[in-house]
């Protein structure tokens, strides 16, 4: 292989990588305001209109429509129109790189936890002499 198709795949692979962590900041960046995890807490229950979700947050249905397309450009949920009404829905497929972010996360510290308590322990067992 030479020097062109090695500059070429990691090209691909770079790609690859900022496509999907842009992917995941944009679903940190939808989850942390809290009137777009109320939405999103609203769909649970099933589909709604933007006016649905916007009844019960101090904001306007201007700004409302503003949360719902930072929700959308997430991937976290799907628009349906019907006639006038604009219907959401949750895509729960749009939380997977999250999930996925966090348990890895969770699996690396948890190792790292063990292998501490473990050293610790070792360290304070009082020497056995024979």
């Amino acid at each position: 292989m030479g020097a062109r198709e090695i500059a070429v795949k990691e090209v691909s692979r770079a790609r690859r990588w900022m496509v999907e962590h842009s992917q995941l900041d944009l679903a940190y960046g939808a989850l942390a305001d809290a009137s777009r995890r109320g939405m999103l807490v609203s769909l649970r229950d099933g589909s709604a209109r933007i006016t649905d979700l916007a009844a019960p947050l101090p904001i306007s249905f201007a700004a409302a429509a503003r949360h719902v397309g930072v929700l959308e450009a997430a991937g976290l949920i799907e628009r349906e129109v019907r006639g006038r009404d604009h219907w959401l829905t949750v895509r729960a497929a749009g939380l997977r790189p999250a999930e996925e972010w966090i348990a890895a996360q969770v699996s690396f510290w948890s190792l790292r936890a063990d292998a501490l308590a473990a050293r610790l322990e070792r360290r304070h067992r009082p020497e056995v002499q024979p």
